[in-house]
């Protein structure tokens, strides 16, 4: 069920938060892939339930999140237990001293933390993959186990599964709106900021970003209500013009498979028929973005490899992921010339951007292709490292841009496996996203 189905039920008294909770635990205990989740909090779960429970059966509730499950990505501080960010090297960490500041905003709602879920290694991968806890089997695949999409894996898998109505994820270039993208889920990257950072273990600080992995944008604006400490959320747009969306003519759709195209058109011509205008032209920012990386090394990769430069030097790194420490470790590559150069250029090309799109929406395929099997991926190293830079590329431009995005389903491609509609903003334009993308979503799913 979607956070607003289950919210109706327990404010009238029809579900029991703790029945709800219980139910969860024993069917994410219950369920085959032991990957998607690295710690359950069962415990505290069920204490947090029964406080709701009570409140809700004496009419104190909270608001509208008061019983709703949550399940937190593993970078995210839970009070008591180590952080270990999808890395065995952290599991003997100092517990965390309290919980994360967005963990606790949400508690102050009265949602419950029913655990932890699995990611890629210290948030690295676009791909999901994690050797050292296993990785989450995309449950759309009938055919053959497939990539859940990262870094946010298991809070993708973990709601497209049905195990929880909401996850929490992190957006460095791509974990949110990939991994919903491929497991046919909405996903919401909100502008780098928006929220409280405190007690989120951080691949690149001036990319980070949160947002939930849900069933409805919905949902995705009671949650972004709370996580912001207001007591109002967004209410869709009926613009007193048409909605204008900008469809980018370059980069995004280069090698994209066909079915991602046709499902990506099929709901822009939809979109169309209700009055949206759409607007086709190229963006002299998605080709410079390659031609500055190709010079300087990736903005992301520079700040990992600051992140972790003395983990990678000593005893820790034989035990983390050798693929993780192969692209980490190319940001040592990178000067604080160069450094400075990215972020010079990234101000430019972002102002460069905005001014050429404004207050109108920008769409493509959240990824240009769908969830592809596992096993190659895991047998050859090229091969692995081309499919993430593809899976990351269209994502990544919003990261390094600022934007803030919201990947919707619109269909399916190759094997009937889902695509995502990245809807897009400028920065900090995240309430006129939100409220356009529920208004939209029901056209854009078609």
């Amino acid at each position: 069920m979607s956070i607003a189905e289950l919210s109706g039920l327990l404010q009238t008294g029809k579900l029991d938060a703790v029945e709800l909770t219980q139910s969860i635990l024993e069917e994410i205990g219950r369920h085959p892939d032991k990957a998607i989740f690295t710690t359950l909090l069962s415990e505290r779960a069920l204490e947090e339930a029964a406080a709701s429970a009570k409140r809700l059966r004496e009419g104190r509730s909270l608001g509208i999140l008061d019983g709703i499950p949550i399940a937190w990505k593993d970078l995210f501080d839970i009070e008591g237990i180590p952080t270990t960010a999808g890395s065995s090297v952290l599991a003997k960490a100092a517990p965390a001293a309290k919980d994360a500041a967005i963990v606790d905003l949400l508690k102050q709602a009265g949602m419950i933390a029913v655990g932890r879920t699995n990611m890629s290694e210290f948030a690295f991968s676009g791909i999901g993959i994690n050797p050292i806890y296993g990785t989450p089997k995309n449950p759309c695949s009938t055919d053959t186990p497939r990539i859940p999409g990262g870094s946010s894996s298991g809070s993708a898998v973990a709601v497209a599964a049905g195990l929880v109505p909401v996850a929490m994820g992190t957006d460095t270039g791509g974990s949110i709106r990939i991994p919903a993208g491929f497991n046919g889920i909405v996903g919401y990257k909100a502008t780098r900021g928006r929220y409280l950072m405190d007690g989120v273990f951080p691949l690149a600080k001036s990319l980070d970003a949160l947002g939930p992995l849900c069933r409805t944008v919905q949902d995705a604006v009671w949650i972004d209500a709370a996580m912001r400490g207001v007591g109002t959320p967004i209410t869709p747009r009926k613009p007193a013009r048409p909605l204008e969306i900008v469809i980018p003519t370059n980069g995004v759709f280069d090698g994209a498979e066909q079915g991602v195209i046709d499902a990506f058109e099929a709901a822009v011509e939809r979109l169309e028929k209700t009055g949206a205008r759409i607007t086709r032209l190229a963006f002299p920012s998605f080709d410079r973005l390659p031609q500055l990386v190709a010079a300087y090394g990736p903005l992301v990769t520079a700040e990992a490899f600051a992140l972790h430069r003395e983990r990678l030097a000593g005893p820790d790194a034989a035990g983390m992921d050798p693929r993780v420490v192969a692209r980490t470790k190319l940001g040592e590559r990178t000067t604080t010339a160069d450094y400075l150069a990215i972020l010079d250029a990234r101000r430019q090309m972002t102002a460069e951007t905005e001014a050429l799109v404004g207050d109108r929406l920008v769409a493509f395929p959240s990824v240009a292709h769908v969830a592809p099997p596992i096993a190659p991926l895991l047998a050859d190293d090229e091969t692995f490292f081309a499919a993430n830079g593809k899976t990351l590329r269209n994502t990544g431009f919003g990261n390094f841009l600022d934007w803030c995005g919201v990947s919707i389903p619109c269909g399916t491609g190759d094997a009937g496996m889902p695509v995502g509609f990245l809807l897009s903003a400028m920065a900090n334009q995240d309430e006129a996203l939100l409220a356009d993308a529920m208004a939209l979503e029901d056209v854009i799913r078609g």
